[in-house]
């Protein structure tokens, strides 16, 4: 889904193996041929594994059976089989598996709010952030679609969200509300959301802008605000921000907003997989 450049696959492999593995060469097993099965120890979304099969491409393996990315995997089961020569194999083990423990953590708690949201509003998305690990972006992203949310916003270049910091240099809020109109006639192409809480929602619905992001709003108050914001501007779009997780996705997708803005899958817990080699003949 995310395009992935050779040139980042280069760097995930130099990155554990700058040169050779030199242990596989030291016990002069390098050219040993084997095969190796990666395997998970928990019910989990698979996700990486279109990242590991040009990985493993690239380090000259074979893939013999491969999952694909968003299946379901059951504590136990085998999702992925290379042969090769036994210093390849080692040259792959350990990026490959750091990406599997990763990215299917995080695809699977993105799958468990998805299907939370979806369970209590199937018209609300959850929409991942921003706020990743620096340099994890493409990977992380890759995970979250796979376990069916959307990036909500991918850089400052993406869209247009005004925070209270942007509205410090305008002068506060009274001035940027008296600015819309001409806010709106410079970004004609992209719509103007803007963070906001409860009273300062009321004002900008009444004053047109396009969505409003609405920030660490308990979900107790949030439904009955919701609905007030439909009555001022029924074509405004809604999303919750602010401490959305697992543990209260479908009670904050309950109260009728578009979508759920949430940091939580990026801090999904490295799920709990393995490989097995075996020196073939």
């Amino acid at each position: 889904m995310i395009r992935i450049p050779d040139g980042r696959l280069d760097q995930l492999i130099a990155e554990d193996i700058p040169y050779l593995d030199l242990t596989s060469v030291v016990l002069g097993i390098e050219d040993q041929p084997g095969r190796m099965e990666y395997f998970t120890r928990q019910e989990c979304v698979l996700a990486g594994m279109a990242v590991v099969q040009r990985i493993m491409d690239k380090l000259g393996l074979t893939v013999v059976e491969a999952h694909p990315d968003g299946a379901t995997l059951q504590a136990g089961e085998v999702f992925l089989v290379v042969e090769g020569s036994a210093a390849d194999l080692h040259s792959a083990w350990k990026v490959c598996l750091n990406l599997f423990d990763h990215l299917s953590a995080v695809a699977t708690l993105t799958r468990t709010m998805v299907d939370a949201a979806h369970r209590a509003n199937p018209h609300c998305e959850v929409l991942t952030t921003r706020k990743s690990m620096p340099g994890t972006k493409d990977l992380v992203t890759e995970a979250v679609m796979i376990g069916g949310a959307f990036p909500h916003r991918l850089g400052l270049s993406e869209t247009v969200l005004v925070f209270d910091h942007h509205r410090t240099f305008l002068g506060g809020f009274d001035e940027f509300v008296a600015q819309i109109p001409a806010i709106k006639a410079r970004c004609v192409e992209k719509k103007l959301f803007v963070e906001a809480n409860p009273e300062e929602a009321r004002v900008l619905a009444k004053a047109g802008v396009d969505g409003l992001q609405l920030d660490k709003i308990p979900v107790e108050e949030l439904a009955a605000l919701v609905a007030e914001l439909r009555e001022l501007n029924p074509g405004l779009t809604l999303v919750a921000a602010g401490g959305v997780n697992a543990l209260n996705a479908e009670a904050y997708a309950a109260t009728g907003v578009d979508g759920l803005a949430t940091t939580a899958p990026f801090a999904a817990k490295p799920l709990d997989m393995s490989v097995r080699m075996e020196l073939l003949s």
